[in-house]
């Protein structure tokens, strides 16, 4: 196989989906991951209807080990690892003084702990072949902080400060490490605005309406392409121009 190989994690619904969709269609072969077997095999079946390149693999990103796992299982299969998505993540939101350990500490887990560890993992591959394209989806909560998410925007932060790290450490080897920070976009993280809600959001956006899936998926397809080797250890804001 001559295409590249690029791993999508949370690639069952939303942002992840789009992403995955967008990659196939540029001609890579997409790993799509996620915990969901019948979204995924969907997602599948879709990308193969369209001519595009795609498996799926399940895959619990809160588990630590079997996300490094499915990294190298992907590797090993393919002979090569050209591209990392990591979209997978939860949101616990609450108040500071109410936030429990626990809630605290999952959205830490699955939105910072998984991200290094996917890193850390594919990071070896893309050494063997010269060549690495790791996006990490982060949000604007993670560049501002957000009333009701410290949890959240603690691990988006990280997930900024890991992409940065990673990106002066394997930089010189021909890999890059950006994120891309969504404004709010139309998922199922969003669907709790009520239309009246969704209104007065957009009113305070520059272009006057809440992202799409297709957004932010086209800003990993500019920052995974052959040709953004020079684009390295930035966090890409899409968000509309929306005012923070």
């Amino acid at each position: 196989m001559d295409k590249r190989v690029a791993i999508v994690t949370g690639a069952s619904r939303g942002i992840g989906r789009g992403i995955a969709k967008r990659l196939a269609k540029d001609g890579r072969h997409v790993v799509a991951v996620a915990r969901n077997a019948e979204q995924l095999q969907s997602l599948e079946a879709e990308i193969i209807a369209a001519g595009g390149s795609c498996e799926h693999r399940t895959c619990d990103i809160a588990d630590g080990l079997a996300v490094q796992r499915m990294v190298e299982e992907v590797s090993e299969k393919h002979g090569r690892l050209d591209i990392l998505v990591n979209n997978a993540g939860i949101t616990k939101d609450g108040l500071l003084m109410r936030m429990s350990d626990a809630d605290f500490d999952e959205v830490i887990n699955v939105n910072l702990r998984s991200v290094f560890i996917a890193c850390r993992a594919a990071s070896r591959p893309m050494l063997r072949g010269k060549f690495g394209r790791v996006v990490n989806i982060g949000s604007v909560s993670g560049v501002e902080g957000n009333k009701g998410q410290a949890n959240y925007a603690s691990a988006k932060a990280g997930v900024i400060g890991l992409t940065k790290s990673m990106a002066k450490e394997l930089g010189a080897k021909g890999i890059t490490a950006n994120v891309v920070a969504p404004g709010f976009v139309e998922t199922d993280m969003t669907a709790f605005l009520g239309p009246d809600d969704k209104k007065k959001v957009a009113e305070h956006i520059t272009v006057g309406r809440l992202g799409i899936p297709e957004d932010i998926a086209a800003a990993v397809a500019y920052l995974t392409a052959d040709d953004a080797g020079y684009i390295t250890g930035q966090v890409l804001v899409v968000d509309g121009g929306l005012p923070m």
